[in-house]
C-alpha cells in the first residue's frame, strides 16, 4: 500500500513527442494560435484601460482649455498661459485623437507614439501651464502616467509573444528547407533512377548493335563489298595519277605564265595582263578545266609568252619547260587529252563510290556505325549527368541532419517538453 502511494506521488518525466515531419505545421500553427490567444487575454484589460484613460485624459486638456484663469496669479503668468495653453491644448489634441486600432501590435505602436507626443507637450509649452493650473496639469500627469502603465503591461505581455513568435518564424522556416531538401532528395533518386534505366537501355542497344555488326562481318556479301571496294580503289588510283600528271604540266606552264606576267604588268600591256592571269588561274585551279575554255586562253597566253622567250626576257630553267614551249600544240592536245580522261576518270569513280555506297550490307554497317557513335556520345553524357547528380546529391543530403536537429531544438523550446522528430520520415 505504501510503495502505490509512493509510486503516486514520484514526479513523471514527461512523454516524449514523437513528431512526424508533415505534422510540424500543424503544430506551428496551433501554438501560435494559442500564444495569440494568451496576448489578446493578457492585454484585452490594459487596452481598454488605455481607450478609457485617453478619453478621460483629452476631457481634462479641454476642461483646462475652458477653465477661468485665477485672479489672484500675477498679470506676466497671465500672459504667459494665455500664449502657451491654445498649444499646449492643440499639441495634446493631436496626440490623443491618434487613431489606435484594434490589431494588438498596431494598437501598442499607436499607443506609444500618443504617449510620446502628451509628455512632449507637458514638457514644452506645458511647463509654463504648471502654474496657473496646478491641479489640472497635475491631473494630465496622472493620466498620461496611466497609460504609460499600461503600456508598459502589454510591452512584457508582447515581448514574450514576438520573442516565442519569432521562434515560431524560425522553425517554420527549418521546417520549409528541411521539407524542400527532401523533396529535392526524393526527385534526385527519381532521376538517378531515369538516368540508369536510360543508361541500362543504350548500353544493351549499343551491345545489340555490336551483335549486329559481328553477324554482318561475315555476312557473304561482304565479298561483293571488297570487291567494289577494290574497284573503286583501282579508279582512283588510275584517277589521281592522271590528276598528278595534269598538275605537274599545268604548274611547269604556270609557272612560265606567271613570268609573263610580271613582263607584262611592268610594260603595262594591260591586254595580255588579264589573258594569262586568265590562263593561270585556269591551270591553277585544283579541278580540270573545261577543255574548250583552257583551249581558248592557251591559244592567246602562248604567244605572248612565247614573245618574251624569243627576246630573251624569259630564260626558261629546265627540259619540262623547253618541253612544253618547243611544242606548244602537244601540250595543248596532251593537257587536252588528259582533262577528259579526269573527268571519265572522275565520273566512274563517283558511280563506283555510289554503287559500293549503296550495297545493302554496307549501308546497314554504315547506318549502325551512325547509330553505335550518337548513342556513344549520349552514354558518356548519361555517366557525366549521374555522376553530377550523385555529387549534388551527397551534398544535399548531407545538410538534412543538422537542420533537423535545429529544428528538433526550436521544436522544444516552443513545446516546452522533449520532442523527436521521426528519423524514417526525414529519410523519404
Amino acid at each position: 500500500m505504501y510503495k502505490f502511494i509512493k509510486d503516486l506521488l514520484k514526479k513523471k518525466e514527461p512523454e516524449k513527442l514523437v513528431l512526424p515531419l508533415d505534422a510540424v505545421p500543424a503544430l506551428l500553427d496551433d501554438r501560435e494560435k494559442a500564444l495569440r490567444l494568451v496576448l489578446e487575454t493578457e492585454t484585452h484589460l490594459p487596452i481598454q484601460n488605455i481607450r478609457n484613460a485617453s478619453a478621460q485624459l483629452q476631457h481634462i486638456v479641454n476642461g483646462i482649455a475652458g477653465a477661468e484663469h485665477d485672479p489672484a496669479i500675477h498679470p506676466k503668468l497671465k500672459s504667459i498661459a494665455k500664449n502657451s495653453l491654445p498649444l499646449f491644448v492643440r499639441a495634446m489634441n493631436a496626440s490623443l485623437k491618434r487613431d489606435l486600432p484594434e490589431d494588438i501590435e498596431e494598437f501598442y505602436a499607436a499607443s506609444v507614439e500618443s504617449v510620446k507626443g502628451c509628455l512632449n507637450s507637458t514638457r514644452g509649452q506645458g511647463r509654463y501651464l504648471q502654474a496657473v493650473f496646478p491641479e489640472e496639469m497635475k491631473a494630465v500627469k496622472t493620466g498620461i502616467d496611466a497609460i504609460g502603465h499600461e503600456i508598459n503591461t502589454i510591452t512584457a505581455s508582447l515581448a514574450r509573444f514576438q520573442k516565442q513568435k519569432a521562434l515560431i518564424g524560425a522553425a517554420r522556416s527549418l521546417h520549409d528547407a528541411l521539407y524542400d531538401l527532401r523533396i529535392d532528395a526524393r526527385k534526385s533518386l527519381e532521376k538517378d533512377l531515369r538516368i540508369a534505366n536510360r543508361i541500362r537501355d543504350t548500353t544493351d542497344r549499343i551491345s545489340s548493335i555490336d551483335k549486329d555488326l559481328a553477324e554482318l562481318s561475315s555476312d557473304a556479301r561482304m565479298q561483293e563489298v571488297k570487291e567494289k571496294k577494290l574497284s573503286l580503289s583501282e579508279v582512283e588510283m588510275k584517277r589521281d595519277e592522271r590528276i598528278r600528271t595534269y598538275t605537274a604540266l599545268s604548274m611547269t606552264a604556270s609557272h612560265v605564265f606567271r613570268k609573263a606576267e610580271k613582263i607584262a604588268t611592268k610594260q603595262k600591256l594591260s591586254p595580255e595582263i588579264s589573258n594569262l592571269r586568265h590562263t593561270i588561274d585556269l591551270l591553277s585551279d585544283h579541278t580540270a578545266p573545261d577543255t574548250k575554255e583552257l583551249a581558248s586562253a592557251l591559244i592567246t597566253a602562248f604567244p605572248v609568252a612565247q614573245r618574251m622567250i624569243d627576246s630573251g626576257d624569259i630564260i626558261l630553267k629546265n627540259k619540262e619547260e623547253r618541253a612544253i614551249f618547243s611544242d606548244t600544240g602537244k601540250f595543248s592536245n596532251d593537257i587536252f587529252s588528259i582533262c577528259k580522261e579526269i573527268m571519265i576518270q572522275e565520273m566512274a569513280w563517283k558511280s563506283a563510290q555510289d554503287e559500293l555506297a549503296s550495297h545493302p550490307v554496307l549501308m546497314r554497317i554504315n547506318a549502325l556505325d551512325r547509330e553505335k557513335t550518337q548513342l556513344v556520345s549520349m552514354l558518356n553524357k548519361e555517366h557525366q549527368s549521374k555522376k553530377d547528380l550523385a555529387e549534388w546529391s551527397e551534398r544535399t543530403v548531407v545538410k538534412i541532419p543538422a537542420i533537423a536537429d535545429e529544428l528538433n531544438q526550436k521544436l522544444v523550446d516552443i513545446v516546452g517538453g522533449s520532442v523527436q522528430l521521426q528519423a524514417d520520415d526525414l529519410s523519404q
